[in-house]
């Protein structure tokens, strides 16, 4: 049995990578899509790729660290397609560095888009799925928020926080609403993070780290599967890890 067919799913960061893939692989699965992200022309290309393979999609420029931009978004939703069934924590930023560099800027960007910019998507759609009795919120995590690496101090603890706010989700919008809460937690994934790293040393790290990097459609899959199931089950925490990852 199809569990996405016909329900309104609302993905963060949908331009490029893991959420553009998997955008597309929910479309695909008959989910009526609304792809957001700043990159307003990759979005374009996200839904007219879905609408070339028949399926349905809608694009909105979102800031998800601007909660009435992230708001705007929710709104446009329900106006184009009537509701919100799922959310899709996804836009992220995986910027390295070590705490002698005190790269400050790019600390405060991570806790901008990957805590900020969860809550306030978190924020924007939970009226409309409390009024309903259901829905899926599905924050993406990382290895990083289960354990530490070199350099990715302030990385995983955004992603620890990921952890924590999914969890207390799980036993208070899923038990006493409906409202199912999942994390998926990918390694290494090659989606052109490892270029956007500011910090020197900490981009050449970023390169080691991504030479065994596997593909976003890996985990696209696993977004499928998390969401593709009955209302009474619910995907905790999937990890999704490249076979040569060691950690």
């Amino acid at each position: 049995m199809n569990y996405i067919e016909d329900k309104v799913v609302v993905i963060t960061g949908a331009s490029s990578g893991i959420g553009a893939v998997s955008a597309q692989a929910l479309a695909a699965r008959g989910a009526k899509v609304v792809a957001a992200a700043r990159d307003q022309a990759g979005l374009e290309q996200v839904v007219a790729d879905i609408h070339q393979a028949g399926g349905t999609a809608a694009a909105k420029t979102t800031d998800v660290t601007d909660i009435d931009s992230v708001q705007a978004l929710a709104d446009f939703a329900v106006e184009t397609y009537g509701t919100i069934d799922i959310l899709v924590n996804n836009a992220g930023l995986m910027l390295f560095s070590y705490w002698k560099d005190r790269a400050l800027d790019d600390w405060n960007r991570m806790i901008d888009v990957n805590i900020r910019g969860y809550l306030n998507a978190t924020h924007a759609v939970l009226p409309v799925m409390l009024a309903n009795g259901s829905g899926h919120i599905l924050n993406m995590d990382s290895v990083a928020g289960h354990q530490v690496g070199d350099g990715a101090g302030v990385y995983s603890a955004t992603k620890f926080f990921v952890q924590a706010v999914t969890e207390s989700m799980r036993k208070e919008l899923g038990v006493r609403e409906g409202i199912k809460a999942s994390t998926i937690s990918p390694g290494v994934i090659d989606t052109g993070w490892a270029d956007k790293v500011t910090d020197p040393v900490g981009r050449k790290a970023a390169q080691e780290l991504n030479a065994v990097a596997i593909t976003p459609a890996s985990i696209a899959d696993a977004v499928v599967y998390a969401l593709d199931q009955p209302a009474d089950v619910t995907v905790n925490d999937l990890v999704i890890s490249p076979t040569r990852q060691n950690w």
